[in-house]
């Protein structure tokens, strides 16, 4: 979602009329609802309380993937009451959506557009103005209507490179301070009804104040904030650019504030008299403001053990505590009302709504009433309870686990979704309904990192971090056997069924796969055996996968590792203990495989797709395992890590296949068959600081995504018309690959490319024959190669090779026939296919000279002489030395052809003794530019994740 613009401050209520348009009650809001909307009159303007929840939403019929449900939250940032008289709503955060939960209609409305996790959020004093901030490169903070669910500005890169840690509104709503995350935090505020890109002022800490984690304005003065670190509390004097002043509180100064080695929780202003009150340990400090001096008047221990936090209302001040005690207390810390049997865990946040209530005090049958609020309490275990001030009934209407999750997948037949977190807690829900069908704790095993079900729906295995598996009676999520199936102290990184639910298969992080057969014996029930377990690779396992042989029905199952081996075992031919490997071949030259599939049938072959960290999309005969085509695959941003087909809805409008991929971050779709068509896939960010795992609903209507560390599980609903027109819009036939080329089909390059692809016609007649020519639409495959180095691109022997086959074998299975020659189209697909997705930077160089060479007295990395033949001589595809002398030669003597075998140059002369990077750059290579290492392209930037050679 592109991030929204700001509206005209005209468009949109101002401030002040707002309030007085909430003071006229739900009855004036009801009589405007009823006004007719005129063309062009603001959204914003025209909703009330009860707009959001009540128009249709059409997000799923104009995107590919459209977010349906969030279950999860991020119990770091508070929960805010937004209404709470005919239905309670709710805002919370998951991940890096903000999110209007209708407690009273179960429904949820997304506030969708940053593409970070949300580090901060606030409300306006009356509830109707949201804002939500996030943290990272290109960080932002949206304000949003709360009635609308509609973003009304957005302050973009406000603290660049940095983000936003705690963001609060005015009083009277006008202004928004936002407090950074810099090493040298800054503190701005903002004029936000007005589209000014720069702060009305800002002021830069010193860290020696400690790292400012929360921020305020004063309650009936805006002039005044504060911000509050673990050991300080920095007061603020005014935002005036010429009257700015800020002075410190801190913990550590018993001489002048008589407080030692005091731990703040929370500070927060007096809401009339000129103190601030600090919360700490058990007792709440008072703090007194004269012209910038502060004193300690007070240090007042409270009848509550260890304070929370404490918060200024309009006339009582509030304080929670880790035994769940909420009381109140006047301007003078005369206790006024409390609340002691809740029954809850620590309370970390606390949040009133803006209608009040009357409650009868309790100390004093014969006083008046107290006039409070609801509110909502956030507890240490990730529950959110509702209390009714007057009646104080309680209700649960949040109750998350917040715990890593890793573990995900969807049931074969049923609308049921399984996640497993690192608490050891299995959850079962109902994806039609979003209601929890199901829920197991392991009280032995913690740490899930897998889960899977067989393909008839009846067993659910799940791995853990311990090395154990334990099989699941899906239905029930009871133990199908006593004891769990433990034969390894590795974790379990991956599990799979075979397709006749007989085989069991892990690999674990010991680089091993274990095979586990189930047996049934009449007159007993079902055991699963373990059949053996073997190191069948020597870096990490990526992925397992079962699949049936060709020839019968008997089930193959195959491990792709990082160390580039995809190997094969016989299943029929192994015994108790004893896993037999059928085969090992290395199938990635340079590139490290990420994941792999069975590519559905499209030909009449039967192909392996594998997916490598090269943005490389190769297909593998299942038999001969020989690679039959290679493709660009998406580039965003970091390699596709995981993928899957999805399976064919019957509501789908096409009977096209589709693949499902995952990322770092993002989630995506491609359309099938794969030709390197960039419009034919999309793609959006998930989970912004990683995705953990994903799996597809068993119609192919719902994909859902784990984020790992965001403790949160995504369902999308997919839409692939619009994927289908997305991809229309590319254009047809070759159009989409012209556009890869550079300056397009009516560009220098194409044209160069032409007078190339022609001169390989004459070059393979021969340049000096005098014979009539025979001109064609094609070249031969042994002109393939030379075509490709003069476009640039220098293939290895083994990418020759691939594409030799690639286009030999093209047509065989369909007509058993060689395929010798190439056309111009054909060959332009070749060749943006086959081409690395991202040059080659000169940061690449020059970590490849740190990896590979010393350092010189300048401290400057460089590669000796007799090093750099040795790598070229032994590493790789070896060079025999008259091959290194010819390729130097041509290089650094400018002999395109240098006479083989008797060459009047030696390796000593032509290369120079140490070679540095810029000696390798720019008398190497000859590059006098950066603009000169590679050609411009309409690819996006290379991620910066690291990657792993073989």
């Amino acid at each position: 979602m592109e991030p929204p613009t700001s509206y005209e401050a005209e468009k949109h209520p101002v401030v002040g009329q707002e309030q007085d348009r909430e003071e006229a009650g739900k009855d004036k809001e009801k009589e405007n609802s009823d006004i007719p909307r005129r063309t062009g009159q603001s959204q914003v303007y025209t909703a009330t309380r009860d707009t959001l929840f009540s128009k249709k939403t059409t997000d799923a019929e104009a995107h590919v993937l459209s977010l349906d449900f969030i279950c999860g939250m991020n119990p770091a940032l508070p929960v805010f009451t937004l209404q709470d008289q005919d239905e309670l709503v709710l805002l919370y955060a998951a991940a890096h959506v903000g999110i209007i939960y209708n407690h009273t209609s179960k429904s949820r409305h997304m506030l969708k557009g940053h593409s970070h996790s949300i580090s901060s959020m606030c409300v306006s004093e009356d509830r109707r103005w949201i804002a939500t901030a996030d943290r990272g490169p290109n960080g932002m903070v949206i304000i949003w209507d709360s009635y609308s669910g509609i973003p009304v500005n957005t302050l973009f890169d406000c603290h660049p490179d940095a983000g936003v840690i705690a963001i609060a509104f005015s009083s009277d709503t006008k202004h928004l301070v936002t407090l950074g995350t810099e090493e040298f935090q800054r503190v701005c505020i903002w004029d936000w009804t007005n589209e000014s890109e720069k702060p009305l002022w800002f002021t830069e800490l010193n860290p020696k104040y400690g790292f400012q984690d929360y921020i305020m304005f004063r309650l009936k003065n805006s002039s005044q904030l504060l911000s509050s670190s673990e050991s300080h509390v920095l007061f603020y004097s005014s935002f005036n650019k010429e009257t700015s002043g800020a002075a410190e509180f801190t913990s550590d100064r018993s001489e002048n504030f008589g407080v030692a080695n005091m731990s703040l929780s929370r500070s927060v202003f007096h809401w009339e008299e000129p103190k601030i009150l600090i919360a700490s340990g058990g007792g709440v400090v008072e703090w007194l403001k004269y012209c910038l001096l502060l004193h300690v008047s007070c240090d007042l221990h409270l009848p509550v053990p260890n304070l929370s936090l404490s918060v200024c209302l309009h006339s009582c001040i509030v304080t929670c505590n880790t035994e769940s005690h909420i009381c109140f207390y006047n301007g003078k810390f005369t206790l006024l009302a409390w609340y002691t049997e809740l029954n809850l865990d620590a309370i970390v946040s606390i949040s009133f709504s803006k209608e009040w209530k009357k409650r009868q005090r309790e100390y004093r049958l014969d006083s008046k009433p107290l006039i409070t609020r609801n509110f909502t309490v956030t507890t240490v275990s990730h529950r959110v309870v509702h209390v009714n001030a007057e009646s104080l009934i309680t209700r649960i209407v949040l109750d998350e686990d917040y715990e890593p999750i890793h573990a995900l997948t969807c049931h074969p037949s049923q609308s049921a979704v399984v996640t497993g977190n690192h608490g050891g807690i299995l959850e079962m829900w109902d994806y039609s309904s979003k209601v929890r069908s199901g829920r197991k704790v392991f009280n032995t095993e913690k740490q899930i990192q897998c889960v899977t079900f067989d393909p008839k729906g009846l067993y659910l295995a799940v791995g853990f971090a311990s090395g154990a598996v334990h099989i699941l009676n899906a239905r029930t999520l009871e133990s199908e056997q006593e004891e769990a199936l433990h034969y390894t102290k590795d974790s379990i990184q991956l599990i799979t069924f075979s397709s006749d639910s007989k085989y069991l298969a892990t690999a674990d992080a010991g680089k091993a796969v274990s095979v586990f057969h189930l047996i049934t014996k009449e007159g007993s029930l079902p055991q699963w055996m373990h059949l053996g377990r073997i190191h069948s690779h020597y870096k990490p396992i990526k992925d397992l996968l079962f699949g049936v042989h060709l020839d019968s029905t008997q089930p193959r199952l195959l491990s792709l590792g990082m160390d580039c081996q995809l190997v094969e075992y016989d299943l029929e031919n192994s015994s108790v203990d004893r896993l037999v490997i059928l085969s090992s071949e290395r199938i990635e030259q340079s590139g490290v495989p990420m994941c792999m599939t069975w590519y559905p049938p499209l030909t009449a072959e039967q192909f392996l797709l594998i997916i490598t960290d090269q943005y490389k999309m190769r297909l593998f005969n299942s038999t001969t395992k020989m690679c039959r085509k290679t493709l660009q695959g998406p580039t965003y941003g970091s390699p596709i890590k995981k993928i899957v087909v999805l399976p064919k809805s019957e509501k789908a409008d096409t009977n096209s296949y589709y693949l499902a991929f995952i990322t770092m971050e993002k989630l995506g779709l491609q359309i099938l068959p794969l030709d390197g068509n960039p419009y034919k896939s999309n793609a959006l960010i998930c989970h912004s600081a990683g995705v953990s795992a994903f799996a597809c609903s068993y119609d192919g209507r719902f994909i859902f995504t784990a984020g790992g560390a965001d403790c949160t599980v995504l369902s999308w609903e997919i839409n692939l018309n619009v994927l289908e027109a997305a991809a229309a819009f590319g254009g047809k036939d070759m159009v989409p690959f012209y556009n890869l080329l550079e300056g397009g089909r009516d560009g220098k390059f194409y044209r160069e490319m032409e007078d190339f692809f022609y001169y390989c016609q004459v070059h393979h007649q021969g340049v000096d024959s005098m014979e009539k020519r025979q001109v064609s639409c094609k070249i031969p495959l042994s002109e393939v190669s030379s075509l490709m180095r003069a476009l640039g691109y220098y293939p290895t022997e083994q990418e020759i090779e691939d594409m030799q086959n690639e286009v030999k074998f093209s047509k065989y299975a369909e007509t058993g026939k060689y395929v010798n020659d190439i056309d111009l189209e054909e060959f332009i697909k070749l060749y943006v296919n086959h081409r690395p997705a991202f040059s080659i930077s000169s940061s690449d160089l020059v970590r490849a000279f740190w990896a590979l060479g010393n350092v010189d007295s300048t401290g400057q990395p460089v590669l000796q002489r007799q090093e750099l033949i040795e790598l070229l001589q032994v590493r790789g595809e070896h060079m025999t030395e008259e091959e290194v002398v010819e390729c130097f030669t041509a290089l650094l003597a400018g002999l395109s052809e240098p006479k083989s075998g008797h060459s009047e140059y030696t390796l000593d002369s032509v290369i120079p003794s140490e070679i540095s990077v810029e000696t390798f750059t720019g008398q190497i290579l000859g590059f006098t530019s950066s603009a000169e290492q590679s050609r411009a392209g309409s690819l996006p930037p290379q991620s910066d994740e690291p990657k792993t050679s073989a």
